[in-house]
């Protein structure tokens, strides 16, 4: 060999030992192994893996048909039922790009999503029929191709588009092959985040990191194969934390799940033998505080929650009924959970407090993050090591977005120093965990999902007796966090606490409306800038 060694030795990449990394080839995989296996349950509804591959490239191969195509985008409005499982598949093996949007969005928000996304087709949940027919008259994009889920564990909904998803899926070929992404990089998802403006940003995922955000779940929580998997996180919530594409590369079950509710969730722990499942700390405080007679299960079950730590006295009922907690940490720019806080062994004889405050830390990098740091913001030099000095968090690595649509401004914020800025402000403890003390973006989190304090500011602002509004978090027992808003009214003008939460109400979505309204002469920097920092720590107070 020469002096440079085996780089010039002409070891090219070749078709041979180069393929695009996609979480698609996970699911012809397990189809071929295990065809016989369940891959799907939805109530009475059992699907095995090739009948879940037969209709993902059914659906690619009709919406090919259609003309809908590479890098074009694909609109999903539904809950968690199996064909919100099936478009995380039979969308980008169309070449497409998949669009899972938030349900509980509103009518004028959905649209936004549609026009900015620039949807070819909207596939429709009966249970959000209204809101979809509101959305698509608003967004009024010629040819849009609306599909009709008909699905029996709802009943209710009108049609709104002039085709069924199943009349959809007998267009489609079952040989059909697929389009694999030319480069791993390609777009394989899009996902709507509430950033500090009112308008919704466009979070874009390639195939590479949902591939490896996938395969990395399965190590977080050293999850055995054939794992049955139960739906209370919200698919459309980056792409279900890639648990879509993590099910189909550990040949396991996903079991559906409407409605998140105490009953139906220890329903399905017992009767489907539920091994693993995800939720926002108000779900475990929902399953720790629901009666005792519903927890009769018999097997240890495994819940990867993230957002504001649940309280350690959830955190200790929830292990005391058999459910194992993982505390993850991520946004939706890293597509969901890409950090963990690992467990150590020598923590398991600390006493429950202890070990809950350990469990709340959001901890290490997941094995698809390559960099975490806690850093100046303006210097990127890390902070020391002592769990008081606060930074900035920045991630780095596969599981990094592409990017913000149409937005390169925001984009190249984002990205600084060969580092993505989370905006979120934390610490780094003596043994390299980083815990998360405050949000400078301002961003609530409540039950899991993140609300723009600029956007129900505005919508305050519309109101004819509003002067000021400033809006921040409350911390909540149950929601984790909720906003809470204090107003400043026009002199002479009057307006009571009920009726601005009731106009925010008729205005917005509903997880986003005010629990409380605070009335008073808001605090200002010489500048005349509110200042935020002193309404969290009154909001902090109140009872």
């Amino acid at each position: 060999m020469t002096q440079q060694g085996i780089y010039d030795q002409g070891l090219d990449r070749c078709a041979a030992n180069h393929v695009a990394l996609t979480p698609l080839t996970y699911l012809e995989r397990t189809a071929a192994i295990w065809p016989g296996r369940t891959a799907v349950v939805h109530g009475a509804l059992r699907r095995t893996w090739a009948e879940t591959h037969d209709r993902c490239r059914r659906l690619a191969s009709a919406l090919v048909r259609r003309g809908i195509g590479r890098g074009q985008t694909v609109a999903v409005l539904a809950s968690n039922i199996p064909e919100t499982f099936e478009s995380h598949f039979g969308v980008p093996m169309a070449g497409a790009v998949l669009n899972a949007i938030n349900t509980r969005l509103d009518a004028e928000a959905v649209a936004f999503i549609l026009r900015h996304g620039e949807a070819r087709a909207l596939l429709v949940d009966p249970e959000f029929s209204g809101v979809a027919a509101e959305a698509v008259q608003i967004a009024a994009i010629p040819g849009l191709l609306v599909v009709d889920i008909l699905d029996p564990s709802f009943a209710g909904g009108g049609p709104v588009g002039a085709l069924s998803y199943d009349d959809l899926l007998a267009e489609g070929d079952p040989a059909f092959g697929g389009v694999m992404p030319d480069d791993e990089w390609d777009a394989i998802a899009l996902n709507y985040t509430s950033g500090t403006t009112g308008d919704p940003k466009g979070v874009v995922y390639h195939h590479r990191g949902a591939a490896l955000n996938a395969l990395s779940n399965i190590v977080t929580w050293g999850m055995p194969q054939h794992a049955r998997y139960l739906w209370t996180l919200p698919m459309f919530h980056c792409n279900g934390w890639c648990f879509p594409w993590t099910i189909a590369a550990n040949a396991g079950v996903a079991v559906c799940l409407r409605h998140v509710r105490a009953d139906a969730i220890f329903h399905q722990i017992r009767n489907e033998k539920v091994s693993h499942f995800c939720g926002a700390p108000i779900v475990l405080s929902m399953l720790a505080n629901a009666p005792d007679h519903l927890k009769d299960f018999d097997h240890t079950v495994r819940v990867m929650t993230a957002g504001a730590a649940p309280p350690a006295s959830v955190i200790a009922a929830m292990e005391a009924m058999g459910i194992e907690v993982t505390h993850v940490y991520g946004l939706t720019e890293t597509y969901g959970p890409s950090v963990v806080s690992e467990w150590q062994s020598e923590w398991n004889d600390r006493p429950p407090a202890e070990r809950a405050a350990f469990k709340a830390r959001q901890g290490v990098p997941n094995i698809a993050l390559q960099g975490l740091m806690v850093a100046d913001p303006d210097t990127l030099v890390p902070v020391p090591p002592d769990g008081e000095t606060i930074g900035e968090i920045f991630m780095r690595g596969n599981n990094v977005m592409k990017g913000y649509l149409k937005n390169p401004t925001t984009t190249e914020k984002a990205f600084r120093g060969g580092w993505f800025a989370s905006g979120d402000l934390g610490v780094v403890h003596p043994d390299g965990y980083v815990e998360l003390k405050d949000r400078s973006k301002d961003i609530i989190i409540s039950g899991g999902e993140n609300i723009s304090s600029i956007e129900v500011e505005e919508v305050l602002y519309r109101h004819p007796a509003v002067l000021l509004a400033a809006v921040v978090a409350k911390p909540d027992e149950k929601w984790g966090e909720t906003p809470c808003a204090f107003v400043e009214l026009k002199p002479g003008a009057q307006a009571t606490a009920d009726e601005l939460i009731g106009f925010a109400r008729d205005h917005m979505a509903h997880f986003k409306t005010p629990r409380r309204v605070v009335f008073g002469e808001l605090p200002k920097t010489g500048t005349g800038k509110i200042q935020k920092f002193v309404l969290r720590g009154m909001a902090r107070e109140i009872d």
